[in-house]
């Protein structure tokens, strides 16, 4: 169950912008991922309650941070489980494209159920493991999953390069962290640019949350 203080409009009140479409998906994905997760862990039983804080808008900070983006930008959820950051994503980028990946069955068969029952036509889901995956996409972005070193290892052949960007961000790996990464980051060996997701929403709950982008463009 949710908690009186965790709804949707904390994710409005960052995302005053989203029209009537995008604010009922929104609204939606409290009860659908309530029903599910009572038959498939895919969230944290700690975490149901702070839904739309933990993982809703967590997920949305990769929009804040990116920004505006033409139509037709294409972006792979490395490790999705069930849906996020790429659910959230797609609500917030309609005219964008999305592609879900993950090696875990039951929660691919839960994200694609809560990406129809939004209405979201603008993603699919795959069971199988990013090795599987030949396609290329402007962004590739991944929500606690791996270290950084095994991101990129996984993801880099799948980022376009030598193509203009999307947006004001280059091609490359956006993906959402916590803690300490100084380690992580120069076990990696490359340049990364770590952004504090409390520099776009406020609630102690980012204060320890990071952006880790890495420019795979060229």
């Amino acid at each position: 169950m949710m908690t009186e203080q965790d709804s949707s409009a904390i994710v409005f009140s960052h995302f005053p912008q989203f029209d009537a479409r995008q604010r009922a998906a929104i609204d939606a994905l409290g009860a659908l991922y309530a029903e599910h997760n009572s038959r498939i862990n895919v969230v944290s039983r700690a975490d149901l309650g702070n839904l739309y804080e933990r993982h809703v808008l967590h997920s949305l900070a990769i929009a804040a941070f990116l920004g505006p983006l033409r139509p037709g930008t294409r972006f792979m959820d490395l490790g999705t489980g069930g849906g996020f950051p790429a659910i959230p994503l797609a609500i917030a980028y309609p005219e964008c494209t999305f592609f879900g990946i993950d090696r875990i069955g039951k929660k691919i068969r839960v994200a694609s159920e809560i990406a129809a029952a939004v209405g979201l036509d603008n993603i699919k889901f795959f069971h199988g493991d990013s090795s599987e995956c030949h396609e290329r996409f402007d962004y590739v972005v991944s929500r606690a999953v791996m270290p950084l070193a095994g991101l990129l290892k996984a993801c880099s052949r799948n980022i376009l390069r030598g193509v203009e960007a999307p947006g004001a961000v280059p091609p490359g790996l956006v993906c959402l962290k916590g803690g300490d990464l100084a380690e992580e980051i120069a076990e990696a060996r490359r340049q990364a640019l770590v952004v504090p997701v409390s520099d776009y929403f406020d609630e102690s709950f980012f204060d320890t949350k990071s952006i880790v982008y890495v420019n795979l463009s060229k």
